[in-house]
């Protein structure tokens, strides 16, 4: 198993992926706050649950350093607890499926003449737009240099 990014924990505790990011820290504090059990029922060693390294990411989540240690801590555990290994290995592959980036905005526009509004932002609705045709004026009428099309 790869370990878990300090990256993908720094983003998790720092409230990012919205209501996915939220449930996949849930999800890890709930992992982490499990029983330590070692294969063939030996007693645990002296490592850490990670539960004083996820306590601090969440106080300060931009920590690289704690987030680091967390990360490091859930790779211990999850070499000596199969058990741990493969629920976390699942909570990873959930969590790297995340859309961090939900509230970005990317526009761009570029070359030629847009005839016609041009709107830039995220997440648009009930808009309406009214506006005369190409090659009309405003009054409805034809585009042919003020005349109403009648022959002379």
């Amino acid at each position: 198993m790869d370990p878990v990014s300090v990256g993908l924990l720094v983003a998790l505790a720092g409230g990012a992926g919205g209501e996915l990011g939220r449930n996949a820290w849930a999800a890890l504090s709930a992992l982490v706050r499990r029983p330590f059990r070692r294969a063939g029922g030996e007693d645990a060693p002296a490592v850490g649950s990670g539960e004083a390294e996820l306590a601090r990411l969440a106080q300060n989540p931009a920590d690289q350093s704690t987030a680091q240690a967390l990360s490091t801590t859930l790779a211990v555990r999850a070499a000596l607890d199969a058990e741990f290994r493969a629920v976390l290995a699942s909570w990873h592959d959930q969590a790297q499926r995340i859309p961090f980036d939900e509230g970005g905005v990317h526009n761009t526009i570029s070359g030629g003449v847009q005839h016609g509004p041009v709107l830039q932002g995220r997440d648009f609705s009930n808009l309406t737009f009214t506006m005369a045709a190409p090659g009309s004026d405003q009054r409805g009428g034809s585009d042919r240099g003020g005349q109403d099309g009648a022959a002379g």
